[in-house]
């Protein structure tokens, strides 16, 4: 995402969604858990425009992505938004599907890595939300179901079908999106669907401390590494090595490599400037 903006200003508060940051990570807490943190319109557009916003700041190293409550994230709104849906024509319904997928997006191309700390359930949208970041970690008791199909709607949403085999391979994707059952963390780390499995009620703490790794490392290379794993998921090896070649030749000339040089033969740790 560019950094570059134009007149709108910074939002200083967010409605639907709870943010905070301290030394480089942004807090996202989805915060209606007398909901299980079901997912609102204005929800789905305030993460959506959050995530622009931080992209185009530059000051944020990592992001850490949880719910309140009892659980991560129950989906949509069944009342708010199903029940909203049906009375949409087809065009406002494509304006709204958008929406959800450029909140995926937004995940997969800001320029920091993004962490979803899973504890109870984190369903339908709010699974595919898990799977849009870059590190997973949960409790042993977390449980991740991608609904879908059991409201009548495809198991390929807001780009599921995409992420989701690319992650766990096509036989559990087949399996997870086509009948919708819930997977606990267990077989969740298992079939490679987690990054990490924590202690019980431990995952915000394990999110935050993968988080502060993160953000006092080479953040220059680390959203470069980030960008390439998502451009060339569909790239020919050729392509990609080449992509590869010029993303080091850029690196190569950037202020942390020099550093790194620098550190290593004055016996010392790096102190990276992500540039």
């Amino acid at each position: 995402m560019s950094p570059f903006t134009g007149s709108a200003r910074t939002t200083d508060a967010w409605q639907h969604i709870r943010v905070s940051r301290q030394d480089g990570i942004a807090t996202v807490t989805l915060a209606r858990p007398d909901r299980l943190n079901a997912l609102t319109f204005e929800a789905y557009a305030d993460l959506r425009d959050l995530l622009a916003e931080l992209s185009r700041e530059r000051s944020v190293r990592a992001l850490v992505l949880g719910g309140e409550g009892r659980g991560f994230c129950s989906g949509g709104d069944v009342e708010e938004i199903i029940g909203a849906t049906l009375a949409m024509d087809t065009g406002r319904l494509l304006d709204f599907n958008r929406m959800t997928g450029q909140v995926v997006r937004a995940i997969r191309e800001c320029p920091f890595p993004v962490i979803a700390a899973v504890h109870g359930v984190a369903a339908g949208a709010g699974a595919v939300l898990a799977l849009a970041a870059d590190f997973r970690i949960a409790d042993p008791s977390a449980r991740f179901a991608f609904l879908f199909t059991k409201v009548g709607l495809s198991g390929g949403d807001m780009g599921a079908a995409y992420l989701l085999p690319r992650v766990v391979g096509l036989g559990h994707a087949t399996r997870l999106l086509m009948l919708g059952e819930p997977v606990r963390a267990p077989e969740a780390e298992r079939i490679g669907l987690l990054s990490e499995l924590a202690e019980e009620g431990r995952a915000d703490t394990a999110a935050q401390v993968l988080a502060q790794r993160l953000a006092t490392g080479p953040a220059l290379a680390l959203a470069q590494t980030k960008a390439l794993l998502t451009a060339e998921l569909d790239m020919p090896l050729g392509a990609a090595v080449e992509m590869d070649a010029a993303t080091q030749a850029l690196l190569m000339n950037s202020a942390d490599y020099a550093e790194f040089h620098a550190a290593f033969t004055e016996k010392r740790p790096p102190k990276w400037q992500g540039k």
